[in-house]
């Protein structure tokens, strides 16, 4: 059957464009994707998405959830858009998922761990050495009650091919974080390269504009990222940012979508966003 590939939005979080725009005005609102990969070898997930807390609405349950993030982005995150809910949906039992790969320990890519009990968490050896130290734990916002929960456990240091064939290989791509990753899983029509947050939009990449200085902890190594995936699609890759509103649009509408060529191909053409319309702060409406 192959390598395949499938996509699914496990909520959307709203927040300030300048966070990921140098000198954006307004807001904007970005999906959390998490991906199934289906491999003759095994499944895999990478990322797990956002935790079912922020789907409370409770202001005081959604911001003990969100943890030292809280006041920086308001969620859109309803019942059945978890992690395991999606997997349901689609016939995939949650507890039967062979692999989970972190990108990286942040809340909106970990925050679905609990909930796949059963698979052997895989993770940049750096990414976790931070995650488990207390003051780096502080400085980037981890909060290790989503990921050090006793699961069987690989820590790779650099690239790693998941299956040994070459299809789902990780990709350290350091910067974001101490030991963030990529991945890159080759599909029948090609190889895709699932960025995370290597790289948080289309524009991002076409601009080579650094993210705010929040959510950075190295700027050199950012800029490395970005000359990575350049090359990566000029070499014929397929890049899927880590949360790209206009690119995610057209390649998932919800629920657990195979990612296809053809989508991917239009998304590509899609270099820039709409602005924000308003500058009134969603927290306002909460």
């Amino acid at each position: 059957m192959g390598v395949r590939l499938y996509g699914m939005t496990c909520g959307w979080l709203t927040m300030a464009f300048h966070f990921f725009l140098p000198g954006a005005q307004g807001w904007i609102a970005i999906p959390v994707p998490a991906y199934l990969i289906t491999h003759p070898k095994g499944t895999v997930l990478f990322d797990t998405g956002l935790e079912t807390a922020l789907q409370s609405k409770d202001a005081a349950t959604r911001d003990a959830a969100f943890g030292p993030s809280a006041g920086y982005a308001l969620p859109t995150f309803e019942d059945g858009e978890d992690i395991a809910s999606r997997l349901r949906a689609h016939g995939v039992d949650p507890d039967r998922i062979d692999y989970v790969i972190n990108s990286h320990l942040h809340l909106d890519h970990c925050g679905g761990n609990a909930a796949i009990p059963n698979a052997r968490l895989v993770v940049q050896k750096r990414e976790w050495e931070a995650g488990t130290v207390p003051e780096l734990v502080q400085e980037n916002l981890y909060m290790p009650r989503q990921y050090d929960l006793g699961h069987d456990r690989l820590e790779v240091e650099g690239e790693h091919d998941l299956f040994g064939d070459g299809s789902v290989v990780l990709i350290p791509t350091h910067g974001h974080t101490p030991g963030h990753q990529s991945l890159r899983v080759k599909v029948r029509y090609g190889e895709v390269l699932l960025a995370a947050d290597a790289c948080y939009l289309r524009e991002t990449l076409d601009r080579m504009a650094l993210p705010d200085a929040a959510v950075v902890r190295s700027a050199d190594a950012m800029r490395e990222n970005y000359e990575f995936l350049k090359r990566a699609e000029q070499e014929g890759a397929l890049l899927i940012f880590g949360h790209d509103p206009d690119q995610w649009r057209n390649l998932n509408n919800g629920p657990i979508e195979e990612i296809t060529s053809t989508a991917l191909l239009h998304a590509r053409r899609i270099a820039r966003r709409n602005r924000p319309d308003t500058l009134i702060s969603p927290f306002s409406q909460a």
